[in-house]
């Protein structure tokens, strides 16, 4: 039976649960590229990092700070090195008022592997959008499905292409799930797409 896999998002439909602000250098300072975080690749980080609490609440396990930076309890982090070791960075951090350990979890892989013909819709960026940077990359995926014979190992990772989306294995979800990991939605994204 081959591998599932799932998006993992923050849940952001949670009651009373904390929201995180935009990443701060040391001086509190906005970082000049939070999106270094998102594209499947090492981040040259050389100096700590703050977040600070946009909205209080009940703090959680996974969510999500600006840009959809995914911020990790040390719990967390550990099940993500003893599953993934050679497809995640980790990258400490501090939260304003939390003694806990919290690290930004950085997935270093990048994988070709959407399935167009399998996802509800994907769209392109064109000549005509006016952004020549983006050209040949998705503007938009709804109902992903993925390609897992393009995977090639990998337990987590971006998707190429729309890089939006962490993707996590069947066996580093339940592993989650096992743990009783708070702030964690999956999709799957594996198989035929679901109705409903």
């Amino acid at each position: 039976m081959p591998t599932r896999f799932f998006k993992l998002n923050d849940d952001v439909y949670l009651s009373g649960r904390w929201e995180l602000g935009h990443p701060l250098d040391q001086e509190g300072r906005k970082l000049d590229d939070p999106w270094q975080f998102r594209i499947g690749q090492r981040a040259p980080v050389d100096e700590r990092i703050r977040i600070p609490i946009k909205i209080a609440g009940r703090p959680l396990d996974f969510s999500h700070a600006a840009f959809s930076i995914p911020i990790v309890h040390a719990r967390v982090a550990s099940l993500f090195t003893e599953v993934a070791p050679n497809d995640v960075q980790l990258i400490p951090v501090e939260i304003d008022g939390q003694p806990a350990q919290h690290f930004i979890l950085n997935a270093t892989r990048l994988v070709k592997c959407i399935d167009d013909a399998a996802c509800e819709e994907v769209r392109y960026w064109t000549p005509e959008d006016g952004m020549p940077e983006k050209v040949g990359t998705y503007s938009s995926v709804s109902g992903m499905r993925i390609d897992t014979a393009k995977v090639e190992g990998a337990k987590v990772f971006r998707t190429w292409g729309w890089t939006v989306a962490l993707i996590v294995s069947e066996n580093l979800k339940d592993a989650l799930a096992h743990a009783g990991t708070t702030g964690v939605k999956f999709t799957d994204v594996t198989g035929p797409a679901v109705d409903g």
